[in-house]
């Protein structure tokens, strides 16, 4: 039990990045009975942190941030920045929750063996790891472990993608991340990995439907044939912004399922309608202040990886900035032991491209430059290299 249970104590939250998602976290914070706020940290100096909701003191030094919390949300979706950070908290003794599938499916094998570390409920892994829990309650089999997406364009332009970062107040980075579909494979490769699932293909399946049990349905037809469970999306325009799980059920709750308007079967499908990133993140903190197991990670023996594959022909010499929400490459699912040098996404980072690369093709090791960091360390001690 943490600070609060035995103690009486109010739990003190720290919190890792001060962008769209935390600031929102820390608003959520505010209300919540048993916490207070801990030290935010970020790498932005104190003079351009304007707009911090009210009782949260910003710092630059892990270790106040250390000092100040009794368990630490990172969020700040920049996985050399989180790993290290990560590292460093766990070591310290605290759990940390994240809302940052990337460093999850990149550094997050790690540290799932090396103490209390969960993603939190809200981002999409999260909510279909809790659908899952109450499937398995229930008496359901998975099958196929769902996000919605509403829109996909793998090559969107800079324009269209600084029209949509500025009306929605998202970083030009993480809506073209969402749109390019690399935010829905690193989701999914965290899903695959954390709750024991397959993929259909490299890349997702991600059938377009207007209708959400019909396309569950015809990714169900594939994980019965593949023999296991999958994880993989559904692309329907105007459907809510949720998840769901397509399951089995016992023959004998038949009629009653029917009466329950959950169809004829043999597959139901459960839908969670909303997502709700921010505000759901508390719920996951007061399960790991209750002692309770870790939500969701990327598990000790992950099998998924989110390979960087090029938007366009690429150049030797070419630099890239950072690979996801970047106009040169995108992100997308691979079998690890299929594509054993594919460089994850999540590592590049002011990467040098080194010889010419087709457009459509997996970037290797031996295609990019990618500079020394913690989370490269980690990575290829992960893959044993």
């Amino acid at each position: 039990m943490y600070r609060g249970g035995e103690t009486g104590d109010p739990l003190r939250v720290g919190v890792v990045g001060t962008g769209f998602i935390a600031r929102g976290f820390m608003m959520a914070l505010g209300g919540q009975e048993g916490m207070v706020p801990g030290p935010v940290l970020t790498r932005r100096a104190s003079d351009g942190l304007s707009g911090l909701p009210k009782n949260f003191k910003p710092t630059n030094a892990v270790e106040d941030l250390i000092e100040g919390s009794d368990l630490v949300v990172e969020c700040s979706g920049h996985v050399l920045h989180a790993t290290e950070v990560i590292e460093e908290v766990m070591a310290a003794g605290l759990p940390v929750v994240t809302m940052d599938a990337e460093t999850q499916v990149t550094t997050g094998s790690y540290f799932a063996k090396k103490g209390v570390f969960s993603e939190a409920e809200g981002d999409q892994p999260g909510c279909i790891a809790a659908l899952r829990e109450e499937a398995l309650q229930m008496g359901f089999v998975p099958l196929v472990y769902g996000n919605i997406k509403g829109y996909l364009n793998h090559n969107p332009t800079p324009e269209e993608m600084d029209y949509w970062g500025k009306k929605q107040g998202i970083s030009l980075d993480k809506v073209t991340s969402f749109t390019d579909g690399t935010k829905v494979q690193v989701e999914q490769a965290l899903v695959a990995n954390g709750l024991g699932a397959g993929i259909i293909r490299p890349g997702l399946l991600g059938p377009g439907t207007q209708d959400l049990t019909a396309g569950a349905e015809v990714l169900a037809e594939t994980a019965i044939l593949a023999g296991e469970p999958v994880s993989d999306f559904i692309l329907s325009p105007g459907a809510p912004a949720g998840v769901f799980i397509a399951a089995l059920h016992d023959d004998r709750f038949k009629g009653y399922l029917s009466n329950f308007k959950m169809g004829e079967g043999p597959v139901y499908t459960l839908i969670r309608n909303f997502h709700l990133c921010n505000l759901e993140i508390t719920k996951t903190i007061r399960r790991i202040a209750d002692g309770g197991e870790p939500l969701l990670n990327n598990g000790p023996a992950p099998a998924i990886s989110v390979a960087t594959i090029a938007k366009t022909d690429l150049q030797p010499g070419q630099e890239i900035r950072q690979g996801m929400g970047s106009f040169a490459v995108r992100g997308s699912t691979v079998r690890t032991a299929e594509i054993p040098e594919h460089v994850p996404i999540g590592l590049v980072y002011d990467a040098k491209v080194r010889r010419k690369v087709k457009a459509g093709s997996v970037l290797t090791w031996d295609d990019l430059e990618i500079p020394e960091s913690r989370a490269r360390e980690i990575w290829l001690e992960l893959q044993g290299r």
